[in-house]
């Protein structure tokens, strides 16, 4: 057997593999003797089919067989034996392949494209420098914050006569009766201010006459009766829309009824607290915001300031074959940026746990299991429910997809790791923002 790397440049070579006689012949006729014993042939005791037999039926698919399980083995052994750093898959020349006579042939060619990433190097010392963005929590913030949990927790009342606000329930419909509908809600908050006053010191029982497409743009038109905005259009002229019921909004009042709904019984009892724990709950929220924002920093630095030569071409031919056909060039040249971008943070990460002795071990992927099942049965308040359940609930839970919860787990650990690894090593420097300057900054970000 001879195996032998030819680098066709710094990122693609070609493996090539020349097979003997003697390298694949032991392997066929062992196969040849386990066919014989298990065989069940027609005019043949079961184990006793003669191996000539046996050659004549089977020869060329058992010497197929033994020859891809050997190439397999000994490509695999080659690349761990050289450490040669590949990327994706070795592609089999398939057109040499194919052209080979199994028949008659002793000595046995194949090659094999293989893809290489060049050795690189990266920067992880306080020289790397990264800005973190905290967003204030501003007194405004907490107070729009405040109202929107009063008007979800709050009631719908009933009023005799409508006011700012308010909302209008009845029925619409067209003047020439080509249009109606029943129970149509119209938030006058929706409308400009000169319809909302219009709106105003209506009563059930009240019909109103209105010029529809002036009343309402197609959005807002669509969204209240339920139709597409191009439906929304055709409808115009006079409609009336009788007033059957007014409903409003009142805003929860500031009470330990209101306290407890909102973050469980007695975790506040004042309103000073609750205002307080509002404040930590938009903190704890803008934390998770700035938090991802800040693994994105992280990220474009090392995939701009890492310089890593990957084999394209190889690649972009390696996206095709392994498609199988649900891939197009096309496709293929419209999303390789990003897919470039992908791997190159990977190869980053994978060097720096490498080097760095990152490891995650099956009890922290169980444990983050549990965390996970816990949070979605309730929270720790379940916990105690569940008692030795767990084990074998997150056990479950680990080996179902055939292990890819497990999957999903593991890299998100070792994602968590290599993270912290980095913020420990380089210097953050924090840059307070604005909500709308964190969104704004967020939305130019987007790759």
């Amino acid at each position: 057997m001879e195996i032998t790397l030819d680098k066709q440049s710094k990122t693609e070579g070609l493996i090539k593999i020349r097979l003997g006689q003697s390298d694949y012949q032991p392997g066929v006729e062992e196969k040849v003797r386990t066919y014989a014993r298990k065989a069940n042939l027609k005019g043949f005791r079961q184990g006793k089919v003669p191996t000539g037999v046996i050659k004549q039926m089977f020869g060329k698919s058992i010497l197929v067989e033994e020859v891809n399980q050997l190439l397999s083995n000994k490509l695999s052994d080659y690349i761990k034996e050289n450490k040669l750093r590949i990327i994706g898959e070795p592609l089999p020349n398939l057109e040499k392949a194919n052209a080979l006579d199994w028949e008659s042939a002793n000595d046995l060619e194949f090659e094999y494209q293989v893809g290489l990433v060049e050795d690189f190097t990266y920067d992880l010392s306080p020289k790397v420098k990264v800005k973190v963005y905290p967003i204030e929590v501003t007194n405004q913030v907490v107070e729009e914050t405040l109202t929107d949990i009063r008007q979800r927790f709050g009631k719908i009342t009933h009023p005799e006569i409508s006011e700012p606000g308010d909302s209008l329930i009845g029925d619409l419909r067209s003047a020439d009766g080509s249009f109606q509908r029943e129970n149509v809600i119209i938030k006058t908050e929706t409308l400009s201010k000169k319809y909302q006053d219009f709106f105003l010191n209506r009563k059930p029982e009240e019909e109103i006459t209105l010029a529809i497409e002036e009343v309402f743009d197609a959005g807002t038109l669509s969204k209240m009766l339920g139709v597409s905005e191009e439906e929304a259009k055709q409808l115009n002229g006079e409609f009336t829309f009788k007033v059957i019921s007014l409903g409003r909004l009142e805003p929860a009042e500031l009470n330990t009824a209101l306290f407890d709904r909102v973050f469980g019984k007695d975790s506040v009892t004042t309103e000073e607290e609750f205002l307080n724990k509002i404040k930590e709950t938009i903190q704890q929220n803008y934390q998770r915001e700035t938090d991802h924002f800040l693994d994105h920093e992280i990220e474009d630095y090392f995939i701009t300031n890492t310089k890593i030569n990957l084999p394209e071409t190889f690649l972009k031919t390696w996206l095709m074959q392994t498609s199988k056909g649900e891939l197009t060039r096309e496709t293929i040249e419209k999303e390789f940026d990003a897919y470039l971008r992908s791997l190159k943070w990977d190869l980053i990460k994978n060097r720096i746990a490498e080097d760095n002795n990152i490891t995650v071990e099956s009890d922290e992927v169980r444990a983050r299991a549990k965390e996970l099942i816990i949070s979605q049965f309730g929270g720790p308040s379940v916990a105690g429910q569940l008692m030795d359940k767990l084990d074998a609930i997150a056990d479950n839970y680990l080996a179902h997809e055939n292990g890819q919860h497990f999957m999903r787990l593991y890299n998100q650990l070792r994602h968590e790791k290599i993270l912290k690894l980095i913020k420990e090593k380089i210097t953050l420097t924090e840059k307070k923002v604005s909500l709308d300057e964190f969104r704004k900054m967020a939305e130019e970000h987007k790759h």
